[in-house]
C-alpha cells in the first residue's frame, strides 16, 4: 500500500499583521521535518493547499531534506477554513485588530485566551444553527476537503505522497476515515502539533489511518519546537 502523509503547517505568525507566514519557529520545524523525512520516503509528489504558510512549510522542508523534493502543486481544496471570518462573527468586534488585541492584553495569557475563544468560535460555526453567518459553512468546508482528498488519491495513483495543509482539513480527513462525529472531529483540530505526521495508507479505494498526529521529530531535535498554534 501507498502512502499520504498529511503535514500540518509550521507555527504561523500568531499576533502579526499577517498571519500567513512561518515565524522563525515554523521555519526551524519545517527544516526538522525535512531532515527526519530524508532517507525514509522518496514521495512521487508535494501537494499543499494554495496559502502562503503551506508552501514556505515545504520550502523549510526541501531545506532540510538531503535529496530533491518534487515542485509543490497547489490544491485549493487543502486550505484551512477562513479562521478570520469565523472569529469576527463569533466577536464581530474583533474585526478591529486593535480591539482584539486590547481586549486580548487584558488576559495574563493572551494566546491561551485567544485559544478559548477561537474553540467557541468554530464550535458557532460548526453547530450549523448559523450557516448564514458564514460563506463556507462546516459541511461546505468538509465536503471540499474530502473532494480534494478523492482527487488526490486518484491522480497519486499508488504513490507515496507529501500534502501540506492545516490542522481543519487534517482533522475532516481522519473523520471521513473514521466515520466520527463533528465533536470528536473538532477535537481532533485541537491537538495537531505545527509539523506533525500523518499517514493515510491507500491502495484504490481502500484507505485507512495509519498514523495520526506523530511529531515525534521535534521532540528528539528540540521539546521547546512543539507548538500547537
Amino acid at each position: 500500500m501507498a502512502t499520504l502523509y498529511l503535514i500540518r503547517h509550521g507555527q504561523a505568525s500568531f499576533g502579526k499583521e499577517n498571519y500567513d507566514q512561518l515565524s522563525p519557529k515554523g521555519w526551524e520545524q519545517g527544516r526538522v521535518l525535512g531532515r527526519w523525512l530524508s532517507g525514509k520516503v522518496a514521495p512521487g509528489a508535494v501537494f499543499g493547499g494554495n496559502m502562503e504558510r503551506h508552501r514556505e512549510t515545504v520550502e523549510a522542508m526541501a531545506s532540510g531534506y538531503a535529496g530533491t523534493l518534487p515542485d509543490m502543486q497547489a490544491v485549493a481544496g487543502f486550505n484551512e477554513f477562513d479562521h478570520n471570518a469565523v472569529i469576527k462573527s463569533y466577536r464581530p468586534a474583533w474585526a478591529d485588530r486593535t480591539v482584539m488585541a486590547r481586549d486580548l492584553a487584558a488576559f495574563p495569557k493572551p494566546a491561551r485566551a485567544f485559544q478559548e475563544a477561537f474553540i467557541s468560535a468554530v464550535k458557532r460555526w460548526a453547530s450549523g444553527d448559523f450557516d448564514n453567518d458564514y460563506e463556507e459553512t462546516w459541511p461546505s468546508f468538509k465536503a471540499r476537503v474530502t473532494r480534494a482528498l478523492d482527487e488526490l488519491v486518484e491522480y497519486a495513483d499508488g504513490s507515496d505522497v507529501l500534502v501540506a495543509t492545516s490542522g481543519g482539513p487534517i482533522s475532516v480527513m481522519v473523520q471521513s476515515l473514521l466515520d466520527l462525529d463533528d465533536r470528536r472531529a473538532l477535537g481532533l483540530n485541537e491537538v495537531i502539533a505545527n509539523t506533525s505526521v500523518t499517514r493515510i495508507l491507500y491502495s484504490g479505494s481502500r484507505r485507512s489511518l495509519a498514523v495520526f498526529n506523530n511529531y515525534s521529530h521535534l521532540e528528539a531535535e528540540d521539546p521547546d519546537l512543539v507548538t500547537f498554534r
